[in-house]
């Protein structure tokens, strides 16, 4: 049978007995070589006949005669034969041509590898796989993107644009024929044959690819070899780096030269997600691609593994792997599968071992080093289903962490495949091959910090370690120290990885429950002696067993979980990795994150009832203060308007809680969500009241003013009257009616300013520098001063104590503060001005006015917090300048806004301004008397122009709670959380690229958020208002009117109770009382013909009302207070 025959023997003599079988070998025809242990001669060679001497010769030098020799001799031969023709002419059976499943099977693998004949290895997936190419690893990329909460200038919108389009051009790619007969065999009804024919595809491939790949392996090295070698000898020349692009070369060869069955699924997994993301099936798929996840099942079933996550996209293909399960659940029923997990580094012996214990099929050959994370099912044996809780073993086994060969690949890559593994399974085996301590100091830390994030997030796996190809498995003092040394790194590891975590854990045992005489196991070594032609090693086969006893003691203690489960914990691990939050994406666990994001859409609705209740019944009573028909407001009364909606939410609460499909989840969280709807009560309420106290302080201030009002119209209504009687009989001559009004209305206008000067514009800077000159008498500094907010230093403002050692000299003369300093001060100066811009809010001096007293508050205020800096833990004291520049430039940034607030206040309030807003209307009721009109008459129209101005504030602020419901629900950047304003904000500001936007969201981020809000409702508002807007106007003014109709009917015989019932029956809807129709006398006027003048004259005023609805005067005439974005 050889083709070559090798003799070791010494010198032979003639006569010697083993003469004869070794002429008989001489005259053979087979090549014949001889290895002699007395003789130091070198290589002989005669007619194939090869003599080679081994006394006192270099081991190394015959090993090379010998392989040049038998390479010479195999390469002559031509005796060559097959194993399985020997077979036909021995007693051994083989059933392979006998069985028609088998014999199918057979046939059909070598039509698909002849596809492959003549293509280059290398470019093989490329040509035959095109969906798990480029387009899949550019997907894979921008979805992890597009999850990072890093990546802040990300547009959100974008990517996932470009991830559909990607989906698309997958969708577009041509199928293979390679994958069309592999999908064709599968789908066959004959399991047999099906099984058969996915054996020998998974052998051919093999055989395909082995030399191949074991050749750029050999080639890696080298280079890998190279690279270590310049690096000790610090070679940083071009040279090194030439060589690092080469073996990048080769690492990506050896990436794309890796076929095999696995790949051939992960193509139709990716066909199987494009399909599902557009929504229809590919044109050139024979089958629907619904039916694809089945045949993953079927394989799975019958003991193949699925790949679990793509190693070379470092992605896992959620959608294709939860339909693969949820097929699996339709095929095997909803069973209990204990999850085991292996980790460690490249070719440590992690799928042999599983392949050993278990009996799978995980590839081991050469070269075929496992990439990513790959599933397989075993089976529980009736027998042993009576000792467990579990129907499955999910055996899942990965590719090697800190792998050389996975160019580009960080340890983050490492850490996130160990996190995912780590909280996928109920146990995992840490393996090591030997001992090595940089070895395990490279993987420890990682396997620690998996560990941790689980405990966080109250997942409990735990770990067995195994140490293979120990040399002595037995000796006991030996491997207790070694256990010592293994717990030692351990906690060093935990402590290192709790500064990471942020956790408090300090050993070990901390993290997971760990029994370090019981959970570390010693393995010999796979063969006894030095392969390849070593036998294997039996102590191995011992030590298999009593890992797999371990495990199985170890599991029947758990109950495993569900198969639907085991979908739901790989898809939020995966999802929290994405995302790199594994607290906040991975809280809890899997179903209870799943079932507590069912409860915070319900919490929002809940908050939003309370806070819309609550905007009602402010309204209300902004409306009844501004009438003065309250005077006071306590918290019980508020409490009382919310009483209603309070037990209707608690009663909302309570069907939730007991009526939910996950309460026994949810129900832990019951007490702390009744806590919170009880705090947001109380604050609602608290902040109500504060904002209505307020204004019924305003509003006694404003009696006074009130008042002259009251006696200025009083006295316009009579002289007005009383002018008109003058002129009745010169009613038609306009022109005279005109020049005498405007005469006598300049007289009076001239007696009011005589009587009480006009407000007076302000000069803020002035009062300031008063201010400054009474502090510092001798100062004039104000004349040369800086703005303090664009200094590059304030070394210039400071004087050192002579203790301080925090200074730096520059010439041996001038002292300049130092970096920490710096930062220390312009943290101070951008506190105090955000602070004084509250201050001057709470002014309130567009409905107080202006008071110098304002400026000395604010200047005593910054004063103090300068004082106090200096007197800290500083070693340097501010100079006078430092006080009076940042006084200066805080008041100068605020000199407008206190202007235009105090302009706010004059035009409200100045008795000139009001009397000649009035002017027409007084030249109205003028004309109505020179034309001899009705007391009914003329009241009625000074009614119904009184009611306009409420009616259109009403009106605006009906529409824009309105609004503010609907902006809820439809606008986007306002339907969520605090969570996604923020993230829309900082999207905006990517897009806008303003640097000073990005300033004041830094230092003033709750301005920033209110001016974010304000814009985007005016923006919606612009977008909505023919469709939207308009519409909810319309429709509430013309509730008004019928409101209005209804009270003038409803009212009281009697004009004086008229007015009364009147404007009470208003008061919840506009701000309108009898003080506004105090200076009109009306004690002659007919009840019955004021209704009617009523109904007749206020069509036309709605009308003049509902004509000025446009986006602009929406914005401008409704109250700044009562805006959606408040």
């Amino acid at each position: 049978m050889a083709s070559v025959n090798v003799v070791l023997l010494p010198q032979l003599q003639r006569n010697d007995r083993n003469m004869k079988q070794l002429d008989e070998l001489q005259k053979g025809s087979k090549p014949l070589i001889c290895l002699f242990t007395e003789d130091e001669t070198a290589v002989t060679v005669l007619k194939e006949k090869y003599r080679i001497g081994l006394k006192n010769r270099n081991q190394s030098d015959v090993s090379e005669e010998l392989r040049r020799a038998i390479k010479s001799c195999l390469s002559e031969s031509s005796s060559t034969f097959r194993l399985l023709d020997l077979s036909k002419y021995s007693d051994i059976r083989v059933d392979e041509e006998d069985d028609d499943d088998c014999r199918r099977g057979r046939e059909a693998a070598p039509q698909m590898m002849s596809l492959l004949e003549k293509k280059e290895l290398t470019e093989i997936k490329e040509t035959f796989l095109p969906h798990q190419g480029k387009l899949w690893h550019q997907w894979s990329k921008k979805n992890k993107e597009l999850h990072r909460g890093d990546e802040i200038e990300m547009d959100i919108s974008r990517k996932q644009t470009d991830l559909k389009k990607i989906r698309e051009q997958q969708h577009a790619s041509d199928i293979s024929e390679f994958v069309k007969l592999f999908i064709k065999e599968v789908n066959t009804d004959a399991e047999h044959e099906k099984m058969f024919f996915v054996k020998w595809i998974g052998i051919l491939l093999n055989e395909y690819i082995s030399a191949d790949l074991s050749a750029l392996h050999h080639k890696y090295n080298e280079k890998w070899s190279t690279v270590l070698t310049m690096n000790d000898s610090k070679n940083k020349s071009e040279q090194l780096t030439t060589v690092q692009i080469d073996l990048e070369r080769i690492s990506k060869d050896l990436q794309a030269a890796a076929l095999g069955l696995e790949h051939i699924m992960r193509e139709i997994g990716q066909i199987y997600e494009s399909c599902s993301a557009v929504k229809k099936n590919k044109k050139d798929l024979q089958v629907h691609f619904s039916s694809l996840p089945s045949l993953a099942a079927e394989m799975m079933i019958s003991g193949f593994p699925l790949e679990l996550m793509d190693g070379d996209a470092a992605h896992v293909p959620l959608i294709w792997i939860s339909a693969a399960l949820d097929e699996l659940v339709q095929k095997l029923g909803d069973q209990r599968v204990f999850v085991l997990s292996v980790l460690g580094l490249q070719s440590s012996g992690k799928s042999t071992m599983l392949n050993a214990m278990f009996g799978l099929e995980f590839a081991v050959s050469a070269g075929r080093c496992t990439r990513g994370a790959y599933m397989q099912l075993v089976r529980v044996s009736d027998e042993m289903k009576t000792q467990m809780n579990f129907d499955f073993i999910l055996v899942v086994d990965t590719e090697g962490l800190c792998a050389p060969e996975l160019a580009g690949k960080s340890t983050k890559h490492d850490s996130e495949l160990a996190t995912f593994v780590v909280g996928l399974a109920n146990l995992t085996l840490i393996n090591f091959f030997g001992e090595n301590p940089s070895e395990m100091q490279d993987i420890l830390q990682i396997i620690v910090q998996a560990l941790m994030r689980m405990k966080k997030v109250r997942l409990n796996p735990s770990c067995v370690f195994v140490h293979q190809n120990v040399s002595d498995v037995t000796a006991g003092n030996k491997n207790k120290e070694g256990r010592r040394q293994l717990q030692e790194k351990l906690d060093e590891m935990t402590k290192l990885a709790a500064k990471e975590e942020e956790c408090d854990a300090e050993c070990f045992s901390d993290v997971t429950k760990f029994d370090i005489q019981n959970d570390v196991k010693y393995f010999a070594h796979l063969w006894e002696g030095r392969p390849p032609m070593a036998p294997p090693n039996p102590n191995y086969c011992v030590n298999i067993q009593e890992l797999k006893e371990t495990i199985m003691d170890f599991a029947s203690k758990l109950h495993g979980m569900m198969l639907i489960d085991l979908k739901v914990r790989i898809k939020d691990l995966w999802e929290a990795i994405r995302k790199e939050q594994f607290i906040f994406s991975f809280s809890f666990n899997a179903l209870e994150i799943s079932a507590y994001r069912t409860l915070e859409p319900e919490y929002n609705k809940w908050s939003w009832s309370l806070c819309s209740a609550m905007m009602e019944t402010e309204n209300k009573l902004h409306n009844k203060i501004e009438n003065g028909t309250i005077h006071e407001i306590e918290e019980t009364d508020l409490k009382r308007e919310l009483k209603k909606t309070i037990e209707e939410v608690k009663k909302s609460m309570s069907e939730f809680f007991e009526k939910v499909r996950d309460k026994d989840k949810l129900i832990q969280w019951k007490a702390s969500f009744d806590l919170r709807i009880k705090e947001l009560q109380e604050n609602i309420v608290r902040e109500t009241k504060r904002k209505l106290n307020e204004l019924l302080q305003q509003r006694d201030l404003k009696k006074k003013i009130d008042a002259q009002r009251t006696h200025y119209e009083n006295t316009l209504y009579e002289k007005c009257k009383q002018l008109a009687l003058k002129f009745k009989d010169k009613a038609n001559d306009e022109e005279t009616l005109k020049k005498e009004f405007d005469s006598f209305w300049e007289q009076r206008l001239n007696k009011i300013i005589t009587d009480i000067p006009p407000i007076k514009d302000i000069d803020i800077m002035t009062d300031l520098k008063q201010i400054l000159s009474d502090i510092y008498k001798s100062a004039h500094h104000y004349s040369e001063s800086c703005d303090i907010f664009t200094v590059s230093t304030y070394s210039e403002y400071v004087l050192f104590r002579k203790s301080s050692k925090r200074v730096k000299e520059t010439n041996g003369f001038t002292q300049i503060l130092s970096p920490a300093d710096e930062a220390q001060i312009r943290s101070l100066v951008i506190d105090v001005a955000l602070q004084a811009d509250i201050m001057i809010h709470s002014f309130n001096i567009s409905k107080m006015g202006y008071n110098i007293s304002c400026i000395q508050k604010l200047t005593g205020y910054i004063k103090t917090r300068v004082t106090e800096h200096q007197t800290g833990q500083v070693k340097y004291v501010f100079k006078i300048n430092f006080f009076m520049d940042l006084v200066l430039s805080i008041c100068k940034r605020a000199n407008k806004m206190i202007t235009d607030q105090h302009r706010m206040f004059r035009e409200a309030n100045d008795p000139v301004i009001y009397v000649e807003k009035k002017r027409e209307e007084y030249y109205t009721i003028f004309q109505k008397y020179c034309y001899r009109t009705t007391s009914a008459a003329i009241f009625g129209e000074i009614i119904c122009q009184k009611l306009k101005e409420p009616i259109e504030q009403s009106v605006y602020k009906k529409t824009a709670r309105g609004l503010t419901d609907e902006m809820s629900i439809n606008c986007e950047s306002l339907n969520g959380n605090r969570s996604n304003l923020e993230k829309h904000i900082l999207k905006t500001l990517a897009e806008e690229e303003d640097f000073d936007k990005y300033m004041k969201y830094i230092h003033e981020p709750r301005d920033h958020f209110k001016s974010f809000i304000r814009d985007e409702v005016t923006q919606y508002i612009t977008d909505k208002f023919n469709v939207s807007v308009l519409p909810k106007m319309k429709e509430n003014i013309e509730l008004l009117q019928q409101k209005i109709m209804k009270a003038a009917h409803q009212s009281t015989e009697h004009v004086g109770l008229w007015l009364k019932s009147f404007t009470q029956r208003l008061s919840d809807e506009l701000i309108f009382s009898e003080k506004d129709l105090c200076g009109v006398k009306h004690d002659d006027v007919d009840v019955k013909l004021l209704e009617g003048v009523i109904r007749k004259v206020l069509p036309y005023i709605m009308t003049d009302i509902s004509r000025e609805f446009t986006i602009k005067a929406f914005d401008e005439k409704l109250n700044v207070k009562f805006k959606s974005d408040e």
